[in-house]
């Protein structure tokens, strides 16, 4: 369990102030990230690696030379948003173009992928690079699919490695390309992981018993079975990756040996020695292997096993030295000083006074969302419960942080004389920030673009409202891709917005209406229990949400009944 901390919503920011501090002489802090004391070289193609807090040394502990250029860290087990992705790019940005490195996870690939699109705006050239080395995530033909896990470490050494031999940003690409398409990883747990705050851990693995195929983030394994000596552990680890060998290899890999929190080094070191005898039966030559903790599942029992499969130029920057707080190969020749760097912290956008109509629909658009988010505090733990069914359990947690960020921006912005579209863009900008994670990303895409149809003119109409909700869905569905029948939060908004301008186009008021399509949206979001998921975390292990509904349908449901019953 999770011991250590203040106020658990403030865990990753403070483990951030924390890191910085103690490494002071190698990384600066920037706003919810790290990046190098000693910059690079001007013109150097910068990379930036991230995702969400609670797997150190991973992201923070690769910021080094030869390594990682910047680090930006997001809640536990959450993605950080697209602002302050933006952010830390920019503050690692060299001139040379930002690559930004990232486990497949579909709430780093929605925040990450906007940030690339407002750098791309902006003149920087972003790039994503996305890792997906889990073999138990997903077949060896569908590799777009597979989440990255420890992978993560040789992926973005080798990538960091070629940005400091100052390649160009097209032939950094290429090299992080092959490094992922050529790393394979498998893994195992023994018990669950605890989040900061919480009694019990996310999922447990029965005594006597060993989980198979976990992920990263408290995600509990495809199958378990009776534990075995080390030996036989060494086996189940290594011949899911001996199968994916390319045809006519020579035999060169970097191995990685990953403890994910809880495992003992010398239980490492145990397994290590049949893994390097069986290694050596299949043929292969490792080179500098790694046996340690580099990508952590806060305090989860268990480790992984990579391998990736060397050529030439990927053993050459695999070789290359690096030094970095959680990680050194060689060594780097010494940094210059480190120089100025501009650390300031985007100030709240300056409001522009709505009519005097919209500012008291504004003041009533704030008031809704606070009821919202003490609507989602109740509701957290009961949330977080049907979100670990077959995903991660931070449901409840995201959306109430999220929430509660978004009532107080409303509230602010409100003061400010902010108009009603101005107040909701406001508080989903808020929302994203402070929940993270998929859930994070969508609401905050939603409400703005609920906002932005609304509008800082006028007294929102019925109309204005329901074509509003349209916006919204329309952005969730660009974002995540989801369709109706994924189990997705889309399959009780999409009923919710049809009922809800049908009823507005036949005449009747807004509250009769929004009760009406509120109804119809906890209907369907109790509908999807009958459903399997198929996007996101919870796609692996779909069979285990069979019978539950689905978190994010159900939180959905339960924000637009609040509002029914303000509205009415």
């Amino acid at each position: 369990m999770t011991k250590v901390f203040d106020q658990p919503q403030l865990f990753a920011e403070t483990a951030l102030k924390g890191f910085c501090a103690a490494n002071a002489d190698r990384v600066a802090m920037v706003p919810h990230g790290a990046v190098r004391a000693a910059p690079g070289a001007p013109g150097k193609v910068a990379l930036l690696v991230g995702g969400g807090s609670g797997h150190y040394p991973a992201f923070l502990g690769y910021v080094g030379t030869g390594f990682a250029d910047a680090a930006v860290a997001g809640d536990v087990f959450a993605s950080p948003s697209a602002a302050w992705i933006h952010g830390v790019a920019k503050a690692a940005n060299r001139g040379g173009g930002v690559i930004m490195g990232f486990g497949n996870y579909a709430g780093d690939v929605m925040n990450f992928g906007t940030a690339a699109e407002r750098l791309r705006a902006e003149g920087i050239d972003a790039r994503l690079l996305v890792v997906t080395d889990d073999v138990a995530s997903a077949p060896a033909g569908e590799r777009a699919r597979r989440r990255g896990v420890a992978g993560d470490l040789p992926v973005f050494k080798i990538a960091g490695a070629a940005a400091e031999a100052g390649l160009d940003i097209d032939a950094v690409m290429a090299v992080a390309e092959k490094a992922n398409g050529a790393t394979v990883s498998f893994g195992i747990a023994f018990d669950g992981c605890t989040l900061p705050g919480q009694g019990k851990p996310l999922f447990a693995v029965d005594a006597g018993q060993v989980g198979i195929g976990l992920g990263i983030h408290g995600e509990p394994g495809i199958s378990t079975q009776a534990m075995v000596p080390a030996a036989d552990l060494a086996r189940i680890l290594l011949d899911p990756l001996l199968a994916e060998r390319p045809a006519s290899h020579d035999g060169r890999v970097a191995v990685i040996l990953n403890g994910l929190g809880r495992t003992k080094y010398e239980e490492l070191f145990v397994l290590w020695h049949h893994l390097s005898g069986l290694l050596t039966e299949a043929g292969l030559t490792v080179v500098q292997p790694e046996v340690g903790e580099f990508v952590t599942s806060l305090d989860m029992a268990g480790c992984s096993l990579t391998i990736t499969w060397l050529d030439d130029e990927l053993e050459a920057f695999w070789r290359a030295p690096a030094d970095a707080p959680a990680f050194r190969k060689g060594t780097v020749a010494a940094p210059q000083a480190a120089e100025a760097r501009d650390n300031h912290t985007a100030s709240v956008a300056e409001v522009v006074p709505g009519s005097p109509q919209s500012q008291q629909a504004g003041h009533r658009v704030a008031a809704l969302i606070g009821h919202v988010a003490n609507a989602l505090a109740d509701a957290e733990e009961e949330l977080g419960r049907l979100d670990a069914q077959a995903g991660d359990g931070d449901h409840g947690q995201g959306m109430a942080r999220g929430s509660a960020a978004a009532a107080d921006a409303a509230e602010k912005a409100v003061i400010a004389g902010a108009g009603a579209g101005t107040v909701l863009s406001l508080a989903g900008d808020a929302w994203a920030d402070r929940a993270g994670g998929t859930s994070g990303a969508l609401w905050g895409e939603a409400l703005r673009a609920w906002g932005q149809v609304l509008g800082d003119a006028d007294t929102p109409s019925a109309l204005a409202v329901a074509r509003g909700a349209q916006a919204a869905l329309e952005a969730i569905i660009r974002l995540g891709g989801a369709k109706v029948g994924d189990k997705t939060l889309v399959d009780a908004l999409m009923p919710f917005v049809q009922v809800l301008n049908e009823q507005v186009a036949a005449g009747e008021s807004l509250g009769v209406a929004w009760a009406a399509a509120a109804a119809r949206a906890t209907d369907a979001a109790d509908a999807t229990a009958q459903l399997t998921p198929r996007l996101g975390r919870a796609r692996p292990l779909a069979e285990r949400s069979l019978g539950h509904p689905d978190a994010g349908a159900v939180s959905l449901a339960l924000c637009a009944r609040v509002v029914g019953a303000k509205l009415g």
